[in-house]
């Protein structure tokens, strides 16, 4: 098993997100820190309500996708997928992880959370704190997405919600490298 660092594996995940491929390290890893630390903010912050309803749906797995659980922006809602979670489980003990299908469920779910609680407002707060331009237009500036960044702060809001013993983003490097082909 890996012995990677959270910050590590998020910088990994960024670089391969193709929008990020040349971008330089240093930038990555700074991206990378203020992702996890926003996640630890995140999570050490009560929910502002109740959480969204949660419903299981019959699909998850397919030629070439495994989806575990995802957040509807329109129906503020976490769909959960329980046999892509059933398939992520089979996966990540074939490669030496083991984690039960309740405990990967319920860092799905406060996965999903995380995004619902981004959807808005905090979610712009990250995106400030990134501090990714786009484009100025004199003394103005576009502020640009870090596609990722969202992701990596719900991986550590979840791992720090659930307890889990190994990282969501090990997990998650884990379940890319041994599906479909990874």
């Amino acid at each position: 098993m890996s012995t990677a660092t959270d910050e590590d594996l998020a910088v990994e995940l960024l670089r391969a997100t193709p929008t990020h491929e040349n971008r330089p390290e240093e930038r990555l890893r700074d991206w990378a820190r203020i992702a996890l630390a926003f996640g630890d903010e995140l999570a050490a912050t009560p929910d502002p309500g109740p959480a969204p309803e949660t419903v299981d749906r019959p699909d998850g797995v397919r030629a070439d996708v495994l989806i575990l659980a995802e957040y509807d922006t329109r129906r503020r809602m976490i769909l959960v997928h329980p046999a892509g979670i059933s398939r992520a489980t089979e996966v990540l003990a074939r490669a030496g992880c083991t984690v039960t299908r309740a405990e990967l469920r319920a860092t799905a779910v406060a996965h999903e959370i995380a995004h619902h609680r981004m959807h808005g407002g905090t979610g712009r707060e990250l995106a400030r704190r990134l501090g990714h331009t786009t484009a100025r237009i004199g003394r103005w500036r576009i502020r640009g997405h870090v596609t990722g960044a969202e992701e990596i702060a719900a991986h550590r809001f979840a791992h720090l919600r659930t307890g889990l013993e190994r990282s969501p983003l090990l997990l998650t490097t884990v379940l890319a490298q041994h599906t479909f082909g990874g």
